[in-house]
């Protein structure tokens, strides 16, 4: 489960690198492609509340309930899980009036995309450096077997990344390549 968690999280972390690419572009008063950054946004809503959060937090729950010492850590993921929440759907409602051909400041829309990608990268790498390798050697072979007893996900099936992409996410798809 830990390797799907990481998987992801390079998987993330090449959209975020997408963004990057984006905003850039929108600072140099670039034309670029807002349906392509909706897209990303999508992504990240569906998978992150379907699959990967509730991954995590069954996982963090089970390490804060037999392993930890301090529920510090578990409390700043779930208040980070929250705020990507937060920022994300606000993203996702400014990219809707934009598609909507609506005028939005470009300036609002680099503070919204930046704000999005520092939270995100920041997220990621405090999971990525601290929270996984703590786990990592924290919890048995036993502890993972009880884990994945617990988990009442679906079957981990990736409509971006898996093995079969998705329709709403095949031009997505081609970008990526070259990130």
């Amino acid at each position: 489960m830990l390797a799907i968690i990481h998987n992801d999280h390079v998987n993330m972390s090449r959209l975020l690198k997408l963004l990057r690419k984006k905003i850039n572009q929108l600072d140099q008063d670039e034309k670029i492609d807002y349906r392509l950054i909706k897209s990303v946004i999508t992504y990240l809503r569906y998978y992150s509340d379907k699959y990967h959060h509730p991954m995590e937090d069954l996982i963090y729950d089970y390490y804060l309930t037999y392993r930890a010492s301090s529920d510090e850590a578990v409390t700043r993921l779930s208040q980070e899980h929250k705020l990507i929440k937060k920022v994300t759907i606000e993203l996702d409602e400014l990219l809707d009036i934009i598609l909507l051909d609506a005028i939005v400041p470009k300036e609002v829309c680099l503070e919204k995309l930046r704000n999005f990608v520092e939270i995100q990268a920041a997220h990621l790498a405090y999971e990525e450096n601290e929270i996984l390798p703590l786990i990592r050697t924290s919890l048995s072979s036993e502890d993972w077997v009880k884990i994945q007893q617990q988990w009442q996900g679906d079957a981990h099936n990736d409509p971006l990344f898996g093995d079969k992409v998705s329709e709403q996410y095949r031009t997505l798809a081609t970008h990526i390549k070259d990130v």
